[in-house]
Parts: C-alpha cells; sequence; structure tokens
C-alpha cells in the first residue's frame, strides 16, 4: 500500500484519479485494497493472472481522466511526481509528448554496484544513457514511470497483449507510438522509489525470459532485429568452457563489489542470458542460422507480412 499512501502525499498536483488493477495477486491484496481509504477518488479492478499488457489495458479503459500516469505496485513516487508530469503535459509545444519520471532504488537501501549499473547504465533502465532529455529514443518508454495522453493508446491500440512476461510489451507500444510521431521528453524530477529485491541469479532469469518475449517482438517488427540482436542470437553458440565459468564467477562477486572489469562482466554474462532466451525462441519459431524465415506448411508470405497488425 506504499503506493497509494504515497499518492495521498503528492504536493500540489492536479486533480487525479487512481485506478488500480489487480493481476491475480494471489494473496490478502484484495481485501487491503477494498479496507484502504484515500483521499483521491480510487477504484479497484481485479483479474485473473493475465500478464501485465492485458492489466494496463484494462486500466486504460476504466480511466477517466485525459492523462495516463503508469505506475508499478513496487514503484512509490515521490511528493511531486504528479506535479512534474502535469506542469510537463501543460507546456507549449507541437504533437503528442511521452513524459518520463526517473525510478531509482530507495532512500534507505544499500544500492549495490550490481543495482547502480542496471539502474542508470544497464539492462533494466538505462537513465545515465540519456544524452538529450527533450528527444528519448523509443526503448526508453519505462511504465514504471511515465504519462501520455489515453487517447494517443487507444488510438494505437493499446498494450499487445501477446508478450506473456513483462518483457519488451511496453517497447513494442512505444515504438508503435513513436512512428505515429509521439515523442518522449525526460524529467528526472519526476522521482519514483522502486522497492524491489533484485539479485544477480534472478535478473539472469529475466534476461533469458526477457530474450523469449524479444523473438514475438522480432515477427511484429522484423525491421529491428538488428536492434533486438537477432543476427547475433542465430548464431549464439552456448559457452561452457572455463573462461565462460570464470566470466560467470566474476560477475556474480561484481554483484556487491566494485571489481576491475566487474561491470564487463556483468553486461556479457547477461547478455548472453538475453541471446539465450532469444536463440531458443527463435529457433523453436522454425527460424535458421542462415537467417531464413520459417515457413508453415500451406502458409505463404515472410513474417513481416503475416504479421499484420500489433495493435490488436
Amino acid at each position: 500500500m506504499k503506493v497509494l499512501d504515497a499518492l495521498d502525499h503528492q504536493e500540489n498536483p492536479p486533480e487525479f484519479e487512481v485506478v488500480v488493477v489487480d493481476d491475480g495477486s494471489g494473496d490478502s491484496t484484495p481485501d487491503r485494497l477494498h479496507a484502504h481509504q484515500a483521499s483521491y477518488p480510487l477504484r479497484c479492478f481485479f483479474q485473473e493472472s493475465s500478464g501485465p499488457a492485458r492489466a494496463r489495458n484494462r486500466g486504460v479503459r476504466e480511466a477517466r481522466g485525459d492523462i495516463v500516469v503508469f505506475l508499478g505496485d513496487d514503484t512509490v513516487p515521490e511528493p511531486v511526481l504528479l506535479a512534474v508530469h502535469a506542469a510537463t503535459h501543460a507546456e507549449r509545444r507541437e504533437g503528442a509528448l511521452a513524459v518520463l519520471g526517473y525510478t531509482t532504488w530507495p532512500r534507505e537501501q544499500w544500492v549495490s554496484p550490481f543495482l547502480h549499473h542496471i539502474n542508470e547504465y544497464g539492462l533494466q533502465f538505462g537513465y545515465g544513457l540519456i544524452e538529450d532529455r527533450d528527444s528519448v529514443p523509443f526503448n526508453f518508454f519505462y511504465t514504471s514511470n511515465i504519462s501520455l495522453r489515453r487517447k494517443l493508446l487507444e488510438e494505437a491500440g493499446l498494450f499487445d497483449t501477446t508478450f506473456p512476461h513483462a518483457a519488451w510489451e511496453d517497447i513494442e507500444i512505444a515504438y508503435r507510438l513513436t512512428k505515429r510521431g509521439m515523442r518522449i521528453v525526460y524529467r528526472p524530477d519526476a522521482v519514483a522509489r522502486h522497492y524491489h529485491d533484485l539479485r544477480f541469479d534472478s535478473f539472469r532469469r529475466r534476461q533469458r525470459r526477457s530474450g523469449e518475449a524479444a523473438a514475438i517482438f522480432f515477427e511484429k517488427h522484423p525491421e529491428l532485429g538488428g536492434f533486438l540482436g537477432v543476427p547475433q542470437a542465430l548464431t549464439f553458440v552456448d559457452g561452457s568452457g572455463f573462461a565462460d565459468r570464470l566470466r560467470v564467477l566474476w560477475a556474480s562477486l561484481a554483484e556487491r563489489w566494485d571489481l576491475p572489469g566487474g561491470r564487463q562482466a556483468v553486461d556479457r554474462v547477461l547478455r548472453d542470458d538475453y541471446l539465450r532466451g532469444l536463440a531458443g525462441s527463435l529457433e523453436a519459431r522454425g527460424w535458421s542460422a542462415t537467417g531464413a524465415p520459417p515457413r508453415a506448411a500451406g502458409t505463404a508470405g515472410t513474417p513481416a507480412e503475416r504479421a499484420g497488425d500489433s495493435s490488436r
């Protein structure tokens, strides 16, 4: 309930409502939501576990406001978050806009070298890589702390529900939205604190799932094969030699200590985990190392021709 409590203590916010979608929590969350008292309009909806895309779509459809701010159930907003999002949308500018806030770790938490790296320069977020705050690439569309007009999402067809995990479904809709003219701006004063227990081993499993989901992304948008690492995945060799085992060990030690070459080892191990998942998913879909697209019996056309509209 930290997120809901923090929304009760926003400073100079616009008028707002909160829509909560419980995606099959399986614990006492429904009872706690029903009992929660808030100073703002709060509406809660419950559904069987269906994945983040379907949950966000439900929230968008139920929302009544013009602007939607996405937060995670573990991303707790600082007091000025809503005010910063609202002020940025109120600025006079041409074209559609999404406002990206800054998601970081709780003040009271010790931030290990690993956590700092994946948040600023790594594979969860990459805020330290943003060069122009007024022109942010589509792959920085992080639904832990971002806002845009509800109409944009509806016109684009909402999030694609064929993504099974919390991986790529937000970047995929961002790609569609930017192709339609939307621009992303970054406002680091809109801070959310990420209360999530992440470890190197669990993040490795996340990377493999991300690779598996990337194959779905690729089949919808084959022009992004290079961006997604498809050529590398199609020729990926799963290493198990001494050097590979030593790299994994060094990367695991770099989770807690700032070691020489530790960040590079972490990046390489996590990249290989991602490629491992992507390679397996591509192989299951019939893609070969030559890059030749799969053809189902009796089905004509390339995946690009068969993909159609990914906004369903």
